[in-house]
């Protein structure tokens, strides 16, 4: 398994733990799980053209 899927897989469990469907965080709003798309998102683009 290389560096960057091991590093897509994480960020995907990180975004699904950020949404702020439960208890406890319903008061964050949208942000920790925006921050974590973006972060998704460009890290899939670096994949995408082997940079990482």
């Amino acid at each position: 398994m290389s560096l960057g899927t091991l590093l897509l897989i994480v960020l995907v469990l990180a975004l699904v733990g950020a949404i702020p469907s439960w208890p406890y965080s319903t008061g964050w709003g949208y942000g920790p799980s925006g921050v974590l798309g973006t972060v998704l998102v460009i890290v899939l683009v670096l994949v995408l053209l082997g940079r990482v």
